[in-house]
């Protein structure tokens, strides 16, 4: 049975975090992540930290059991990026991050342009040091893409892999054509629709409120490069999806001057029409 209601069972679930990482001396800091942090959680959000252990516990910290205790645990695992995963018995998804503390705060710099934290301080759930909300602060000013560059970025990367796309459906791929076609064209695809409207809120997730932030017009253009993995459907959509990238590429040479190498693109289309 699904529990969850609305987003105030992440909220509780937020403090309920706060309070049992105060009271675990082992815990240097506690910073969350995801749509919490930036204003759009829902009933349907996951909740997402880092927990800072202190160099000497982290041996023998159990992350696991540290999480249960917030609430009883359907499902845990260590997931394939080695994050610790699990899902709560409301059926809410978790990701908890267990580091060392030095090099686990020391490497926050880092993430800046690929992490997003407009407000820092409520982010940061425990700071024990006073190193974490400093290095927290970083990540507080998001600054969008620069526009020629990334578009000049996005173009060259769409004419790469939609050539990729071509061949291997020439060849018969059609499962790994749709694959291609859904989780490397299109993210890029809309990343450069993004920048021409001028909509880069979701940047670092483009498929993220598609529905609220992108026209109607360019939502209909999306819908048209997807597909089921059926091959007359991945091959239509692959045509469509390379006509809307070459629309956009046009778009985008109009108005930063971003070089198109036309020939080569219209090869592209060639291969696309004949596979």
């Amino acid at each position: 049975m699904y529990l969850r209601t609305s987003a105030h069972a992440l909220d509780r679930r937020v403090q309920a975090l706060r309070a049992l990482a105060e009271a675990d001396p082992r815990l240097e800091g506690v910073l969350l992540y995801g749509s919490w942090t930036v204003g759009e959680a829902d009933a349907h959000s996951d909740i997402e930290a880092y927990l800072y252990v202190r160099d000497a516990d982290v041996d023998g910290f159990d992350g696991r059991e540290f999480v249960e205790r917030l609430a009883p645990l359907k499902l845990a695992y260590t997931n394939m990026f080695g994050i610790l995963a699990v899902i709560f018995d409301d059926l809410m998804r978790g990701e908890f991050h267990v580091e060392a503390a030095g090099p686990g705060i020391a490497a926050i710099a880092s993430w800046r342009g690929a992490v997003h934290l407009p407000d820092p301080e409520a982010a940061v759930l425990l700071d024990r040091s006073g190193r974490l909300t400093p290095a927290a602060r970083q990540l507080a000013e998001f600054r969008p893409p620069d526009p020629a560059a990334t578009a000049q970025q996005l173009t060259d990367e769409l004419a790469n892999w939609t050539l990729m796309l071509a061949h291997v459906l020439a060849r018969g791929e059609i499962a790994r054509g749709h694959a291609l076609l859904h989780t490397v064209v299109a993210p890029q695809q809309l990343q450069l629709c993004r920048l021409l409207r001028g909509s880069t809120a979701h940047w670092l997730t483009p498929s993220r409120a598609l529905e609220q932030d992108l026209s109607v017009a360019d939502r209909g253009r999306y819908v048209a490069t997807t597909a089921t993995a059926r091959e007359w459907e991945v091959r239509v959509a692959a045509q469509q999806s390379w006509r809307w990238s070459r629309d956009l590429a046009a778009e985008a040479a109009d108005r930063w001057r971003v070089t198109l190498p036309l020939d080569l693109h219209e090869e592209i289309a060639a291969l696309l029409e004949a596979s």
